[in-house]
């Protein structure tokens, strides 16, 4: 547990040598959903897994919770507990727009990045499949009402679950807002290894347009890798949108490539 000022926050890390590989989760996903992939990585080189604020042991932060801020405290984390960069930086989904922002920010500390089936940015901006938003607003709005009903609990265990609701549903109302904005304004990666990795098997949370919307979350994937002049796109044909559980060795494959692409040893 290490203090970042206002708060908390829980890391782990494992494994020696460099460059260090910083992982960030997707929406309600922590470290221990993490460990599998953490620990085949560590044999490589130092790996660090953290938990956002309000998740696992890490206290509540600040709202509200967007890109920028969960940025900046990641950074912060890494400098209080002197994990020396520079880094390959490794998100899912959520965590994939985290340390894109990361990047953009702190371009100097960083030497990879692996983004994990990314959200596409033109549905996060509110642009395409503007029929599917009202299913992303209930999901906030449910989480939002876990957590206005457990903060006025007399059970603690009940309101420590309220925390954790609250953040999660200011990082996903703010995933349509603030934090789509912050991703957009980064127009290159210059000639960082970038790689994405998109999932090929549909969402059925989707409904009836779910094949058609996972062909357009892979297109959207696949110009992602553009970003970079040392870009590249990997399909996982069968696996679904949780790639570190359902394609765990190819995962593990591409991040370990970025790595040793950093080195300069590929």
């Amino acid at each position: 547990m290490i203090s970042i000022g206002s708060h908390r926050l829980q890391i782990h890390i494992e494994g020696k040598g460099a460059p260090t590989v910083v992982i960030d989760a997707g929406l309600g996903e922590g470290i221990e959903k993490l460990r599998p992939l953490q620990e085949r990585i560590a044999k490589i080189t130092s790996v660090c897994t953290y938990n956002r604020a309000g998740y696992g042991q890490s206290q509540a932060g600040p709202l509200p919770r967007h890109c920028g801020r969960e940025a900046e405290e990641l950074k912060a984390l890494l400098d209080s507990a002197s994990v020396p960069g520079p880094y390959v930086v490794v998100g899912h989904s959520l965590g994939a727009l985290n340390v894109q922002v990361f990047a953009g920010k702190y371009p100097e500390d960083v030497v990879g990045i692996v983004l994990l089936d990314p959200p596409p940015l033109s549905f996060i901006r509110r642009e395409e499949y503007t029929s599917l938003l009202v299913l992303t607003e209930r999901m906030t709005a449910e989480w939002q009402a876990i957590a206005d009903s457990g903060a006025k609990s007399t059970d603690a265990q009940e309101r420590t679950q309220a925390v954790f609701f609250q953040m999660i549903a200011s990082e996903h109302r703010e995933m349509f807002g603030e934090s789509a904005r912050l991703v957009s304004e980064i127009a290159s990666f210059g000639h960082i290894p970038l790689l994405v990795m998109a999932a090929g098997k549909p969402n059925p949370f989707f409904g009836d347009i779910a094949e058609e919307y996972q062909r357009y979350w892979v297109e959207q994937s696949r110009a992602l890798n553009q970003k970079s002049s040392n870009g590249r796109f990997v399909l996982a044909e069968q696996s679904t949108h949780h790639l570190y559980v359902d394609a765990l060795h190819l995962v593990e494959e591409s991040i370990v490539s970025v790595v040793y692409e950093a080195r300069g040893e590929r």
